[in-house]
């Protein structure tokens, strides 16, 4: 598996033709308590840049973007009784969506792990 980095602070983890979307521990830092999640629904087709979900803190409501194109598998169900899973483990169980992927092409142009911590770093 791989996995990726946005600008906006998502992640994308892919297996195959597969990807799991989150957000980074920073963003979650950032947004605070989360309070709740809209995932995409099942079936819904995604442009690379789409907005795909809604995360909701006690200081903000922000927009989750898909990272690369594809057909919605999957929201996280868990998410819609406990939103805090973002918190708590935001780059593992709280993962918001996962899709299968229509163009892997477009995810050569995001970070790895190493590029994604020196962005963060200079934030």
């Amino acid at each position: 598996m791989s996995r990726y980095f946005t600008e906006e602070h998502e992640w994308v983890e892919v297996d195959g033709e597969v990807a799991t979307v989150g957000i980074t521990e920073y963003a979650q830092s950032q947004l605070g308590d989360i309070v709740f999640v809209e995932v995409p629904e099942e079936g819904r087709a995604l442009s690379k840049g789409d907005d795909a979900a809604v995360v909701e803190s006690v200081k903000a409501a922000s927009d989750v973007y898909t990272p690369a194109s594809g057909t919605v598998l999957e929201g996280n169900p868990a998410l819609e009784a406990n939103p805090a899973l973002v918190n708590e483990d935001p780059e593992g169980e709280g993962w918001f969506f996962r899709l299968t992927l229509s163009d892997s092409s477009e995810l050569d142009g995001l970070m790895d792990a190493d590029k994604y911590a020196a962005f963060v770093a200079k934030l």
